[in-house]
């Protein structure tokens, strides 16, 4: 068994390929499409609008029950968060922030499944090779896609909010005035570029380092099944697992609710004149 098992390195690499439509050879391919990223992030995104959908239909005017109560809190805080950010007509707005922070919170949540849990499925299946990430956030094409719609609706309530001709003028006035337009316009795609970036490798590489982690945490798990460090290995993989897990929720739900928040400061700036 010692020497079939892969090496720490092997593990890790296997662990994060992706059940994609072919091998990816260049940095950057549009023609591939991870599968799991995709299916996950649609299943999490089907149950999230299943578990609000079963709340506001249990809703009552009475004393609620705790599911209630929790779906509660959650509309009240993204609301005065919306209501303290974006100046403006917000009923669209606020749902959608509820939608960032409930979507973004079940997939970061998906994370707490244990890493060789699918590598076991599919070998039950006579398949031991078979790739499969089950974290979107843990994607850079996860998280650049939905930062990439979050710049599309700002650049949408900046042209509603201003008209296509006051955006236009922004985009070449701003901030140093008209005389400095080339200036301007550079450092308004800069800005554009950068809020882009830095909310997508955000997300990315807090939920990209916990899996890493937990891979890492696993590793100790197989080493004491090889007696290879035996019970005491076995204690630090219980220990360490448990450790991180909790402290993981934190994670899961502040990256959740940061998200969320930048989302409303973007679209907040959309609304504002320089």
């Amino acid at each position: 068994m010692s020497a079939a098992a892969p090496t720490p390195s092997e593990y890790i690499v296997h662990h994060l390929g992706h059940f994609s439509t072919k091998h990816q050879d260049k940095i950057v391919d549009f023609s591939i499409l991870n599968i799991d990223t995709l299916f996950w992030s649609v299943f999490v995104g089907i149950i999230g609008c299943l578990v609000m959908y079963l709340a506001a239909r249990k809703a009552t005017a009475g004393v609620p029950g705790r599911f209630q109560a929790l779906v509660e809190i959650v509309v009240e805080m993204v609301e005065e968060q919306s209501k303290s950010i974006v100046h403006g007509d917000r009923r669209f707005i606020a749902p959608l922030a509820l939608t960032v922070f409930v979507w973004v919170s079940l997939m970061n949540c998906l994370d707490f499944l244990p890493v060789d849990m699918f590598g076991a499925i599919f070998r039950l299946f006579g398949n031991d090779h078979a790739y499969h990430r089950v974290v979107p956030t843990a994607d850079l094409n996860g998280t650049l896609g939905m930062s990439l719609g979050v710049l599309a609706l700002s650049l949408y309530y900046g042209i509603k909010i201003k008209g296509f001709g006051g955006w236009v003028h922004e985009l070449f006035a701003a901030p140093f005035g008209i005389k400095m337009a080339p200036f301007n316009f550079i450092l308004q795609i800069i800005e554009y570029l950068a809020k882009t970036m830095s909310l997508a490798m955000r997300l990315f590489g807090n939920m990209y380092a916990g899996e890493i982690l937990f891979m890492v945490i696993a590793m100790l798990g197989s080493a004491a099944a090889l007696s290879l460090g035996g019970s005491f290995l076995f204690l630090g993989h219980v220990i360490a697992g448990t450790a991180w897990a909790i402290f993981h929720i934190l994670i899961v739900f502040l990256q959740a609710f940061i998200f969320m928040m930048l989302t409303l400061v973007y679209i907040g700036q959309a609304h504002e004149a320089h």
